[in-house]
């Protein structure tokens, strides 16, 4: 199952085929933070800023593509 990153109920990331690659394109992102949880814990937990979540999600739409297409529309003359 494919997981997302959301932000209340928009999906605002690709379809990653596990969990640790979300946590991963949120930390690149600067979206992971640390947090103090306990003073019995030295080491402070990971998470989510603004209150992004991680959830499984159905997998992206194969993206469609033409080997010989180009992103750019050309014009002749004007």
């Amino acid at each position: 199952m494919p997981y997302a990153l959301f932000s209340q109920d928009a999906k605002i990331s690709k379809a990653y085929p596990t969990e640790a690659e979300v946590w991963k394109h949120a930390a690149r992102n600067g979206l992971v933070v640390d947090v103090s949880s306990d003073q019995d814990e030295p080491t402070p937990k990971r998470v989510l800023d603004n209150d992004y979540t991680i959830r499984p999600c159905e997998p992206d739409p194969k993206e469609r593509h033409d080997p010989g297409a180009t992103d750019v529309e050309l014009t002749v003359g004007s």
